[in-house]
């Protein structure tokens, strides 16, 4: 199986539908990076959405260009745009593959991703693709992971359940996923040679939260842990998940989850 056929699947099952599941935390726990790339939308600007998943940016963005302009959002997981649909908006939502759909040609002033393009099959091909559909002079902003160094919160469940299960999965480092796009360097070098340009990052650290209460829904449904908790007896299930609360003590705050988030702003120019 390819690649891009591998994300295909994962977006439509598994992964798509616990995304789903998640939505009202994520909305929430992201809800200042929607505002940051809403910010960087023009009245009466045609803007596209990439990787929109359950469209809370998206829906940014719709009401930033207003009645005048048009938002589109576009993502490879159908539960997600199920569930982004199911919200009142203006926004339109495609379900495919970014990478390679046809988008008519220059049709977009504004191209935008909350974490979404870390994850193309061919990143280089999949940025040209978004060049093709961006106008001369479009502008380029995607919010990407720095490394899981930089990004304690995002890794603690790992470390703290791998003592007692050894064989919990390790996400590739060299494939697409959440810090597929963690050297700059590197990204800059396929943005330029898919056709953009004036492509610099810059660093930005926000403080992000979640409700307390939806730290167990947050961990049993997304990450590795997702995968092993299901097939584990139900006392090493609860020691498992008891460990692993008691390695989110630090970030636990009243009735609040915060971490800092290390993250790129990717910008570019068609």
């Amino acid at each position: 199986m390819s690649i891009a056929d591998e994300q295909r699947e994962l977006w439509n099952g598994s992964s798509g539908q616990a995304w789903v599941d998640v939505q009202a935390i994520t909305d929430v726990m992201f809800a200042p990076l929607a505002q940051l790339l809403a910010a960087e939308a023009r009245p009466g600007e045609r803007v596209l959405d990439v990787g929109c998943g359950a469209g809370a940016t998206t829906r940014a963005l719709a009401d930033a260009v207003g009645p005048s302009g048009t938002t589109t959002g576009v993502d490879i997981s159908a539960p997600l745009v199920e569930a982004a649909r199911a919200h009142e908006s203006p926004a339109d939502y495609i379900v495919a593959d970014a990478g390679t759909y046809p988008f008519e040609p220059g049709a977009y002033d504004l191209l935008t991703s909350r974490f979404g393009v870390m994850f193309f099959a061919d990143p280089g091909a999949a940025f040209a693709n978004l060049r093709r559909a961006a106008r001369d002079g479009a502008r380029l902003r995607a919010i990407t992971w720095r490394s899981v160094e930089e990004n304690p919160f995002m890794s603690t469940a790992g470390r703290a359940a791998r003592p007692l299960l050894p064989d919990l999965p390790t996400p590739p480092a060299d494939g697409p996923g959440q810090f597929a796009f963690a050297d700059a360097e590197r990204v800059a070098a396929i943005l330029t040679g898919a056709g953009w340009s004036t492509v610099d990052h810059e660093p930005l650290d926000v403080e992000l939260t979640m409700p307390a209460a939806g730290l167990d829904t947050y961990l049993t449904r997304l990450g590795p842990l997702s995968r092993v908790l299901p097939t584990l007896e139900p006392a090493r299930r609860e020691h498992v998940m008891a460990t692993v609360r008691d390695a989110f003590a630090p970030y636990m705050h009243g009735d609040d989850a915060r971490f800092t988030a290390a993250c790129w702003v990717l910008k570019a120019t068609a």
